[in-house]
């Protein structure tokens, strides 16, 4: 069977916006009824796709695995810091950037910048997303999302969209969109539908996690947030189907290679092609694996050249701060206090030792509140970041 198109529906259109602050120009645009998507039933529908298109998933599937494993002695430090990359490039494709230190800092709570904050909001709806995947439905997704944005935009959270949304175009109607989500009437069964789908159990695994995320952004249940709450739903799906058990895989950074393609793959799922966009997601594994596995190499290398400067006993608080740097490149005492376990005299003292060694560097002047990074693992995700941006 085909993959069945999205169609398309009129309904008639009022702007929110008073006539009296827009140009007639732009209401002679928006005059009369506009067209919204219709998105059809999956939730039972018969995969068919090319060969070579399952052949490129299963290998990328293998990957994943055999990447996961990889890790999975090293789990602790390496499973932090791989959720938070991934978050990070899945906000970078809504153009949402930051610096690694800027998003350490907004971990800590110390730093005011908005980018680095909703960052910060995106690791907590990935971890919401892992936590919540052994059961994908209705509240689990309210839960990513709202996990996402209960910080920023509170009133949006906890149900899905009341108004028409739209993508492109401009505030004023979505006439001129460049695509237009299903009416809000419909989204209800749409969502209902596409969790049906998303229990199934007899479609490869990589395929349904990217035809699940390719129906959720056509659907756009909600106003804001749609695209990371999405990605994040490739994880959740990913783990309960067992491909995933130990770290995120930073899928979001292979599509920030390309991400023309990666929004032209979900027109072409529109349009009844969900080849290109399990091609796309399969492509962008290897890409991320790739990253993923420099950045490893690049952490575990400042690790053992750390340890070359430090002379201690092999139980001394300073190696289990070593290890906090890892996945906390950005730390106060009370932090490693609360993370470790141990007394302000010895994670002070711990903290001095690994500055005079040249492990951390304190960047406070405050007498109180003075806080420590770690520039080699700063310096390590600002290159992962730097290499997700590009291709070739």
């Amino acid at each position: 069977m085909k993959w069945p198109e999205v169609t398309e529906e009129k309904h008639p259109w009022t702007s929110r916006i008073p006539d009296d602050l827009v140009s007639r120009s732009v209401r002679e645009r928006h005059a009369g009824p506009y067209r919204s998507a219709v998105t059809p039933a999956i939730a039972h529908i018969e995969i068919e796709l090319p060969s070579r298109t399952l052949a490129l998933a299963d290998e990328a599937s293998t990957e994943i695995v055999r990447f996961d494993a990889e890790l999975g002695t090293d789990v602790a430090p390496f499973a932090a810091i791989l959720l938070r990359s991934e978050s990070a490039s899945s906000s970078r494709i809504e153009n949402l950037t930051s610096s690694a230190r800027a998003i350490a800092l907004a971990e800590l709570g110390n730093d005011n910048r908005q980018n680095a904050a909703e960052i910060v909001s995106n690791v907590h709806a990935m971890k919401a997303a892992i936590e919540l995947s052994d059961r994908i439905d209705e509240s689990a997704i309210l839960a990513m999302h709202s996990a996402l944005l209960i910080d920023h935009q509170p009133e949006i959270v906890g149900r899905w969209r009341d108004q028409q949304g739209w993508i492109g175009g401009n505030d004023y109607g979505p006439h001129q969109a460049a695509f237009v989500p299903p009416h809000q009437d419909r989204v209800p069964a749409a969502m209902a539908d596409l969790i049906e789908f998303a229990q199934r159990d007899d479609i490869p695994v990589l395929v349904h996690a990217a035809l699940i995320h390719a129906q959720f952004e056509t659907v756009h249940p909600f106003p804001d947030g749609n695209g990371r709450t999405g990605r994040a739903l490739i994880h959740a799906i990913l783990r309960r189907r067992g491909l995933t058990r130990n770290v995120t895989i930073p899928v979001s950074a292979g599509l920030l290679t390309d991400t023309n393609g990666y929004f032209d793959a979900l027109t072409a799922y529109r349009s009844g092609e969900p080849e290109v966009i399990v091609t796309l997601m399969a492509e962008a594994t290897f890409t991320a694996i790739t990253n993923g596995r420099l950045l490893v190499r690049d952490l575990k290398g400042a690790r053992e050249r750390w340890s070359e400067k430090i002379e201690a006993r092999r139980d001394a608080v300073i190696w289990r701060i070593m290890d906090l740097l890892l996945r906390q490149p950005v730390v106060d005492t009370a932090l490693v206090e609360r993370e470790l376990d141990v007394t302000p005299a010895n994670a002070g003292r711990a903290l001095l030792q690994l500055t005079s060694a040249g492990v951390t560097k304190e960047f406070s002047d405050k007498k109180r509140n003075r806080m420590w990074q770690a520039p080699e693992v700063l310096s390590a995700l600002d290159e992962f970041a730097a290499r997700a941006g590009r291709r070739g």
